[in-house]
């Protein structure tokens, strides 16, 4: 069996506002496999945050992918100004109101990374069909809108259910994510992290990426040998 790519992304979300590119460009230096930026509508969510421009100001300073996570009620409307600007892998809810499938399909058309999320109390089941059309299915272990929340540690079956379905599908993790929570995440199937405020807070956010990525690595290993 081919081993997952182990990756860890800092979510920009965490990073001081008035500072994005200085952050940019920290976690671009610090060794990150990519930046993950968190797209919120006020409408799906209850928050306000970037737009486009700020994934055009990344993808100018920092060569690294950029994987976009929209948190909106109508990504069709979006989704041609996230990848026109550089996204390299653009995330969909399955909640939203309307069928992601069309939406999943441009993205391909586009030629960038599509993905689908789950909230944590949605069932994996709900994603089924769309799983032949994604790249990546993003598992929310937190409630999305607002950062700095707890990990849900409920959403760790979902994770082992998935990856026993799906041996070779890139899945991902986010929310309320540390060194440990990471790790029991990687136990049962995870292989990319995103991560805020663990990461915007380390002393030293090289070593910090290193060891989460390492200790991840070889618990998925043990897992996938």
């Amino acid at each position: 069996m081919n081993k997952l790519n182990v990756q860890v992304l800092p979510s920009l979300l965490a990073a001081d506002m008035g500072r994005l590119e200085e952050a940019c460009v920290r976690c671009e230096r610090a060794g990150a496999d990519g930046l993950h930026i968190d797209i919120m509508d006020g409408h799906f969510v209850n928050n306000l945050s970037m737009g486009p421009e700020v994934v055009r100001m990344a993808r100018k300073l920092v060569k690294i992918p950029l994987h976009v996570h929209l948190m909106v009620t109508n990504p069709e409307t979006m989704i041609d100004a996230f990848v026109d600007a550089g996204a390299t892998t653009v995330l969909v809810h399955v909640e939203i109101p309307g069928d992601p499938k069309p939406v999943l399909q441009r993205l391909k058309a586009r030629g960038v990374r599509a993905g689908i999320t789950l909230n944590p109390e949605t069932p994996l089941e709900t994603a089924t069909e769309y799983l032949p059309l994604v790249d990546e299915v993003l598992c929310m272990t937190v409630h999305p809108g607002f950062g700095g929340q707890s990990f849900i540690p409920e959403v760790l079956p979902k994770i082992r259910a998935l990856r026993k379905s799906m041996p070779q599908l890139n899945i991902s993790v986010d929310g309320g994510l540390d060194a440990e929570s990471c790790n029991r995440s990687a136990e049962v199937g995870g292989n990319i992290f995103l991560i805020g405020t663990t990461l915007f807070r380390a002393t030293d956010m090289a070593a910090a990426i290193t060891s989460i990525r390492d200790r991840a690595r070889a618990s998925l290993s043990t897992l996938m040998p």
